[in-house]
């Protein structure tokens, strides 16, 4: 494990605030994905493959694509039950990893340059520790690897609901009884950690992807069986036998970029590093003030993270910036 390097700002495209890039619906084993394209905006840009978070959607990736839209050719794929993909039969982490890799080997762009941010974190070591033939660098933005303390993640509020039958109905029933406003503005708190970062614009998107909730009868259903799941995984870490992310994340071979917030209320701010010890070739970041959503947070700063991964891992783009 080493420090990330940072490339130089002035490199970075100029700030500015996207629209969320266009989507298609993409018919996958049946079922309807989502995909974002952010096209590439020069020659010689590789694919990128980008996984979003618990209760997300491809939309969190706006910001971070664009800035890397001149190196990486992207897409940002919405999970089965979230975003505007139709709901799935299973949410596990295997399942996750199974139609990243589906997606990949159908979309014929492999091997990807892959991100994941909280769950789509764990969904990517996954991928990388199973299919090293289909990732070229990995980058995790707080992921949600395996911890067991819950007392340090807002996410232990829910566990009681995991001991209910069909504990989905009471989340669905806490979707009816509070605005989308508030929700929006809960989602906000809980995920950012400085909220004067998060422009009007991206607040307004934020407020019409609840809405997409509320009318999405399956979306309760999956998140909390997508909870439930991902809780599995972390028991199951700490077991004897195969499955375990954290083995998973000894077996991941690529280049590896690791981001964590210090004032991640959602993952324990202790996976980050641990992370970056257990995975081979890895860099760490750890952003004093930035929350559980980096790439949303503070963009350029990922951006310039990853930049300094591709440039030192051979990305053809980012030699020849440097030697201008």
């Amino acid at each position: 494990m080493r420090r990330a390097t940072l490339w130089p700002d002035h490199l970075l495209p100029d700030d500015r605030v996207p629209p969320p890039w266009p989507g298609r619906e993409v018919r996958l084993d049946g079922l309807v994905t989502y995909v974002r394209d952010t096209p590439a905006t020069a020659a010689g840009a590789e694919p990128a493959l980008y996984v979003h978070g618990l209760g997300g959607s491809s939309q969190n990736w706006t910001d971070l694509a664009g800035l890397l839209a001149d190196r990486l050719d992207g897409q940002a794929i919405d999970l089965p039950g979230f975003g505007r993909s139709e709901p799935g039969p299973r949410y596990t982490i295997p399942a996750f990893a199974d139609l990243v890799v589906r997606w990949i080997e159908h979309s014929g762009r492999g091997p990807v340059h892959l991100f994941g941010n909280s769950l789509g974190g764990a969904v990517a070591v996954q991928v990388a520790g199973l299919r090293p033939d289909l990732v070229r660098t990995l980058t995790l933005i707080s992921p949600a690897l395996p911890f067991l303390d819950f007392r340090r993640s807002l996410q232990g509020r829910m566990l009681p609901v995991l001991a209910i039958p069909r504990g989905e109905r009471l989340v669905a029933r806490r979707l009816t009884q509070l605005a989308p406003e508030v929700m929006a503005q809960q989602v906000l708190e809980a995920c950012v950690a400085d909220l004067s970062r998060i422009c009007e614009q991206r607040r307004a998107e934020a407020l019409e992807e609840i809405r997409v909730r509320y009318e999405a009868e399956h979306y309760a259903a999956a998140y909390v069986r997508t909870f439930r799941g991902l809780v599995s995984s972390f028991l199951r870490a700490y077991l004897p036998g195969p499955g375990s992310l954290w083995r998973l994340a000894e077996a991941v071979r690529a280049p590896t970029l690791v981001v964590g917030g210090r004032q991640d209320r959602l993952v324990d701010v202790r996976v980050a590093p641990q992370t970056a010890r257990v995975i081979r070739d890895s860099r760490l970041m750890m952003l004093d003030g930035v929350g559980h959503v980096a790439q949303l947070e503070v963009p350029r700063l990922v951006a310039r993270a990853v930049v300094g991964l591709l440039a030192e891992t051979g990305d053809s783009v980012g030699r020849s910036d440097l030697a201008g």
